[in-house]
């Protein structure tokens, strides 16, 4: 099989499995079977990918080309298949746990629901194997698109308004900044192709590049940077395993991975340090993340409160790239990883109290560790891997984002992402303690935990967390490329 090929069966795959999943709706046995099965071949398809690209490399592919230096095409780099391997992997794991939560809640129209899925995880494919701004873009639409009707599931007042928020913001932005970024960038550089080092040096001042910086950080709308964050919570009107897309697999990681790609391959970090254009996004970034951990600490809603948490996280991202030092960068990239699994891990659990015990405020979960031990420990798990401890997977991307603030003699910000880790547990921290140790004296109950379907996916993606601590240098020997070329 060609590069050309392999990369075109990636992003057919699910393409294909959405049509699928619709011509045999009306059975639902085969159609979540199907749904699996497909998930778990572009998954596989997508590290025989990652092989390939590692022992022979892969050849750029061009689809079309629009205008000179404009074009539609796919190639790897180590960032963009890092991205993918997530998408997909968690698809599997989300997948499962969605027939689970959809059963188990009765959900309305759960074709249509895997359907959209299986068309977002082909465009968050799209958006990490593009080999430009222009096909980036491209993707990046249609993944607003696909998850919209994911979004407005339940298609009653509160989810069309906040469908209209999610719409409004992550379209507003992505035409009204990002492509206008966009725009600009190539009538600069005559290109919008990816390039180790970048494009922009020796062809804009700091001062321009400090503006187009701007407009791709706000225009990437998907990232959540204050002000343009609303969005998010907005979506937690959609079902539980949306959550999870939204925060995990696709769309919040297609909006940092976007914004660390610009970084390296658009920017060059060796041009922002030089130039000192992206100091003032390390401030926004920085009030990003302690704000939001803030507001997060107000919030009873146990979605609510992760939302913020997802806001606050994908910050460390956003500074990650303002700080374009080396191991920052490297930070940056282990965090999309590390994240990804600790936070999905979180929606599970949430999700499968409201299936299991109809909770949705953290003040009514007093002890349900002991009537749902398995997901509160699974809860506990996640927690702390958003906190940063060891022996799970988010102490090394903290530990070399702070390296990479260290190194740029950034001390504010070391300091930022110790009281972020501090704020971590004080609006995570309770959640456990308030399921294990109820403190009223009170029977223990019956154990009654969520159907398995649930049950599998938050303790694999919980057990996740625990292996990338100890797989951390070779996910950071992946990476290291980025920084190196």
């Amino acid at each position: 099989m060609t590069d050309g090929t392999l990369i075109l069966a990636v992003l057919l795959i699910p393409l294909v499995g959405a049509g699928l999943m619709a011509f045999v709706g009306r059975r639902p046995n085969v159609r979540d079977g199907l749904m699996l099965v497909v998930a778990s071949i572009e998954f596989l398809t997508v590290i025989e990918l990652a092989r390939r690209f590692a022992t022979t490399g892969l050849d750029p592919v061009t689809w079309a080309r629009v205008a000179p230096g404009l074009t539609i095409g796919f190639s790897a780099e180590p960032l963009g298949l890092l991205f993918a391997l997530i998408a997909s992997g968690l698809w599997i794991v989300t997948g499962a746990y969605g027939i689970g939560y959809m059963r188990g809640h009765q959900e309305k129209d759960q074709t249509r629901f895997f359907a959209c899925f299986a068309l977002a995880i082909s465009f968050a494919v799209g958006i990490a194997l593009s080999a430009n701004l222009f096909t980036l873009f491209i993707f990046y639409e249609a993944l607003t698109l696909s998850t919209y009707p994911l979004v407005t599931h339940h298609r009653d007042a509160k989810a069309r308004a906040g469908g209209r928020v999610y719409l409004g913001v992550l379209m507003s932005t992505s035409i009204g900044l990002f492509l206008l970024g966009i725009v600009w960038t190539y009538s600069i550089t005559g290109t919008l192709e990816f390039s180790p080092g970048g494009i922009l040096a020796g062809n804009c001042d700091g001062r321009t590049a400090g503006i187009l910086l701007a407009l791709f950080a706000f225009g990437t709308g998907k990232a959540a940077l204050m002000p343009f964050h609303r969005w998010l919570p907005a979506a937690m009107v959609a079902p539980t395993p949306v959550s999870a897309l939204l925060h995990a697999v696709a769309v919040v990681k297609a909006g940092v991975f976007t914004v660390l790609k610009i970084a390296v391959y658009i920017f060059g970090i060796d041009f922002l340090r030089e130039t000192g254009s992206s100091q003032w996004l390390t401030y926004v970034a920085g009030f990003t993340i302690i704000a939001a951990s803030i507001v997060a600490l107000s919030k009873n809603n146990l979605k609510a409160r992760l939302a913020y948490s997802t806001i606050s996280q994908l910050a460390y991202i956003v500074l990650a790239a303002a700080l374009a030092t080396p191991a920052a960068i490297l930070g940056g990239g282990m965090h999309i990883a590390m994240h990804a699994f600790g936070k999905i891990t979180l929606f599970f659990c949430a999700g499968a109290i409201y299936v299991t015990a109809h909770k949705t405020e953290i003040s009514d979960m007093r002890g349900l560790g002991r009537q749902m031990p398995i997901t509160m420990t699974a809860f506990l798990i996640g927690a702390l891997s958003i906190i940063g401890l060891p022996p799970l997977g988010g102490s090394w991307s903290k530990w070399f984002l702070m390296l990479g603030a260290a190194d740029a003699d950034q001390w504010l910000f070391v300091g930022v992402f110790m009281v972020s880790s501090l704020l971590n547990i004080a609006y995570l921290m309770p959640i456990a303690i308030r399921g294990f140790f109820p403190g009223d004296g009170s029977s223990r109950p019956a154990v009654k935990e969520g159907p398995w379907f649930c049950v599998v996916p938050l303790s694999l993606t919980a057990l996740g967390s625990l292996v990338l601590f100890f797989y951390a240098d070779e996910l950071y020997r992946w990476l290291l490329p980025l920084v190196s070329s």
